[in-house]
């Protein structure tokens, strides 16, 4: 409930978990009603166990959801700005901390290990919280925004760095005294591990994903091989004595970079840790801290000075840092602002601390107290200094681009599922499907069929694959992501992960058993796909059987060379403003940017035009048909496509059609698929397969 309030006072709804948790503790129950908080809390030895088993798993997860909230991409795209204000941001603000830790009284640091304390509280004061900070830069509107990105990206890279600190602080504790053997040990473990983790460890994440996804039909499989994974890096950075922190960050980030199921996984683990584990950490976290320590004059100074400390330290580190980082003053100002909120992690931090038996309670309290001031004054900081920042003309363009992204067919597909034979229309269909997947890495799954000629033939059984599809996908994937990294100025999409399944199993039951599994669209080429009547196979039919998703099918009669895609060529899109057309040419426009193709969209309009016609019906129409072709045009802009428009009116849509498609190479038409056992797309697309002998790509959405 006091989540829900602060959420509607605009502050996170974490501070409301924490501050609940105070409420029910020794600060405020316990000092009116003794009795009540022992009967809500026992001090048995059971009763502890409990918590502190729930307290550490909750520890995990909530570290495990950093990670796979943090996008690498985001920080690699704003490099040298985010390098230098995660640098000075955690340098300051960690020296600080640190003297203060040297210069604590001595109540204050359990064991006399001074130097563990110090470590801690610089750790603390330095480090900023990835949610509070996106939260409030969402809010804004400034997510998308240069700035927005900056500051994002700054708390992840010290949110990283932090937790490399901690891990170097907790194998220092753990041994009691700072040994430089042990330090150095701790250093190479914790180097080594980041190194695999982000070469060969995240290709067995991935493999690990999409295999339990694609063969394990238990419920939530995949959770539970997420949980595994979270598991065994946490045990493996344990192992050389950094305590699990670390390996459950690190194995969210990698979760969180898997090509596939991402959106999912998300939803279904996200619901379980902020519905359940994070109320009950942040709230036994606030329950730990007993603020009627601040009665003491010398822990309230104590307190204040940490707040002082640690929020003039965070705004001048960070503020140094965006100047070095070529950012403007108002920007810079903004950014000091977002990066003192500490929030969730630095109560995660104060609670390993304590469990460390690094931080003693007092000092866990004033660290708790400190976390929820800065958090607190942070949104509102930070939304007066973002509403003073202007917007720069390449921003306004980025940002036009990735609203049409958003709302985009292309850009939201996760995976493809591509069923083809060995025919031409099949290596066709792969080179497509490289093309398609490439300019955003998204993993392909094969599916080969038999090729119809071969069943022609009598052949007792089906063909063996070549490599010509591998071939075709990496070829068409190459030149996507090449064109995709040139005109986004931004690096190369991960490289495309291509998996064959080959079963034993009938090419229908391979492709239903597939399709099952989480594809964003099944592409089709093969031999027959149409009757000589011109309508979809029986074979096709059976072919996308249950699918739910998005199809493309590539049809020809006459067929052209398999590598015609690989040259510019001229690809002829109608579109009529449906949703339908509109997917149609965004597939056109990711074909045709590798290749520098040029595209024309033709609007076809079913109204014939009559002598008498009123004239406000006549302009109205022509509104609409401008207005679709120039939300065409804005797609096309995205894409950087060589983009021609035409319009034609006709009754019959597949006369003029046809007419303009003998002028281009291919023929790329979205589609609504209709409900039947045979395959149908309308009258327009079946008069078109009937009467067309070139190629065609019918994208059904």
């Amino acid at each position: 409930s006091l989540g829900e309030l602060m959420a509607r006072f605009g502050q996170p709804p974490v501070m409301g978990q924490l501050i609940a948790g105070i409420i029910l503790g020794h600060s405020v129950l316990g000092a009116i009603w003794p009795h009540a908080e022992k009967v809500l809390f026992p001090s048995t030895p059971d009763q502890k166990g409990m918590i502190e088993a729930i307290s550490q798993l909750g520890i995990l997860l909530l570290l495990m959801l950093t990670g796979m909230e943090t996008d690498l991409k985001l920080v690699r795209r704003v490099g040298k700005a985010a390098v230098a204000i995660s640098l000075t941001g955690i340098a300051v603000p960690f020296i600080c901390g640190f003297i203060l830790g040297e210069f604590l009284p001595a109540s204050l640091v359990p064991g006399g290990n001074r130097v563990v304390t110090a470590l801690f509280l610089g750790t603390a004061m330095s480090i900023s919280s990835i949610k509070i900070v996106a939260m409030v830069v969402r809010e804004m509107d400034f997510m998308r925004r240069n700035l927005g990105q900056i500051i994002v990206a700054s708390a992840i890279m010290e949110d990283s760095i932090g937790w490399i600190i901690i891990a170097i602080t907790l194998g220092i504790a753990t041994h009691g005294k700072p040994d430089p053997w042990t330090l150095i040990k701790t250093i190479g473990g914790i180097a080594v591990f980041l190194g695999f983790s982000f070469t060969i460890g995240r290709r067995i994440v991935f493999w690990l994903i999409r295999w339990t996804n694609d063969n394990l039909k238990s419920e939530f499989a995949v959770i539970t091989m997420i949980l595994i994974i979270m598991g065994v890096m946490a045990l493996i950075t344990s192992s050389f004595g950094v305590q699990t922190v670390l390996g459950a960050f690190v194995a969210g980030v990698l979760v969180g970079e898997s090509p596939i199921l991402t959106e999912h996984i998300d939803e279904q683990l996200r619901g379980m840790i902020v519905a359940l584990f994070m109320p009950v950490f942040f709230g036994l976290s606030g329950i730990s801290a007993d603020l009627t320590i601040l009665k003491n004059p010398t822990i309230l100074l104590l307190t204040a000075a940490l707040f002082l400390i640690a929020s003039v330290g965070k705004f001048c580190g960070a503020f140094v840092g965006g100047r070095i980082g070529g950012l403007t003053g108002r920007e810079s100002l903004a950014l000091g602002c977002g990066m003192n909120a500490r929030g969730s992690t630095e109560v995660i931090v104060a609670s390993i601390g304590l469990a460390m038996g690094a931080l003693s309670q007092n000092l866990f309290t004033m660290i708790v107290t400190m976390a929820v001031l800065t958090t607190t004054l942070m949104p509102p900081m930070l939304r007066k200094a973002l509403s003073n920042v202007p917007m720069r003309a390449e921003e306004k363009k980025r940002l036009e681009r990735e609203a049409i992204d958003e709302k985009g067919f292309i850009p939201n597909l996760e995976r493809l599922l591509l069923a083809v034979d060995e025919s031409p229309p099949g290596k066709i269909m792969s080179r497509i499907a490289g093309l398609v997947a490439g300019g955003r890495g998204m993993p392909i799954t094969i599916v080969p069929l038999k090729k119809e000629a071969a069943k022609a033939e009598g052949a007792a059984k089906e063909m063996k694959p070549d490599e010509s599809h591998e071939r075709m996908i990496k070829e068409g994937a190459r030149a996507s992501a090449q064109a995709t990294a040139e005109t986004t100025e931004e690096e190369k999409p991960r490289k495309v992960e291509i998996e064959r399944r080959e079963k034993g199993a009938t090419a229908e039951k391979s492709v239903a058993e597939a399709a099952e599994k989480g594809f964003g669209m099944m592409l089709i080429g093969i031999e027959k796909a149409r009757t000589a009547a011109g309508e979809f196979s029986q074979e096709v039919s059976r072919i996308i059987g249950d699918f739910e998703g998005p199809i493309a099918v590539f049809v020809c009669a006459t067929c052209p060379d398999p590598g015609f895609l690989d040259r510019s060529i001229s690809v002829l899109v109608p579109v009529n403003g449906s949703e339908a057309s509109r997917n149609g040419a965004e597939t056109a426009f990711a074909l045709a940017l590798p290749t520098r193709s040029s595209v024309t969209a033709l609007y076809v309009s079913a109204v014939a035009a009559q002598e008498g016609r009123k004239r406000s019906r006549r302009s109205l129409t022509r509104q609409n048909e401008e207005a679709v072709l120039k939300e065409i045009a804005r797609l096309g802009s995205r894409y950087e496509v060589e983009l021609k428009t035409g319009i034609a009116t006709n009754r019959s849509a597949e006369v003029p059609i046809r007419r303009e498609a003998a002028k281009h190479d291919l023929l790329v038409m979205g589609v609504s698929r209709r409900p039947g056992k045979r395959l149908f797309f309308g009258n327009t697309a079946s008069e078109l397969l009937k009467e067309w002998e070139g190629p065609i790509l019918f994208v059904a959405s």
